[in-house]
């Protein structure tokens, strides 16, 4: 049960956290090209693009971005087992990797990028999600295995 109870709703908030941060970073890159082709875009604009973007990529890219956590936390967890001080580092390595590795094989498979954001700096946006991702997890983990540290 704890799988069930602590596992997963700390892996369910980790990926909702890191989807909205890749679908978010992705929208914004996305405007910033059209504002830097002259196109002007207003705030509401803005937000009404990042909502639908976020509806529109959650049962594609939020799909694939839950199942590559899902192996890269499962590995880490396995190799945390004997090397504890550096969980932290490792779990953000690996919501890093596990993005990298999406964007890349997606862009190889179909020869083009599908996630438009993904292109430059927005590459390294992507990741900056996987990272955030990755030290939630960490972290939350950290606390539920302690729960004394915030007085519960």
């Amino acid at each position: 049960m704890p799988f069930l109870t602590r596992i997963l709703p700390i892996f369910l908030v980790s990926w909702l956290l890191t989807f909205t941060l890749a679908s978010l970073f992705h929208s914004q890159y996305v405007v910033n090209q059209l504002v830097n082709v002259g196109v002007v875009v207003s705030l509401s604009d803005r937000i009404n693009l990042s909502l639908d973007d976020w509806l529109g990529l959650l049962p594609t890219y939020g799909a694939i971005i839950a199942i590559a956590l899902a192996i890269a936390f499962l590995v880490t967890a396995k190799l945390t087992k004997n090397i504890k001080q550096y969980n932290m580092a490792l779990f953000i390595v690996a919501g890093i990797t596990a993005l990298a590795v999406v964007l890349i094989a997606i862009e190889s498979i179909m020869n083009m990028h599908i996630i438009a954001g993904a292109r430059g700096w927005g590459f390294y946006m992507q990741l900056l999600a996987g990272a955030v991702g990755g030290y939630t997890f960490s972290h939350l983990i950290k606390t539920a295995r302690n729960p004394k540290k915030l007085g519960v």
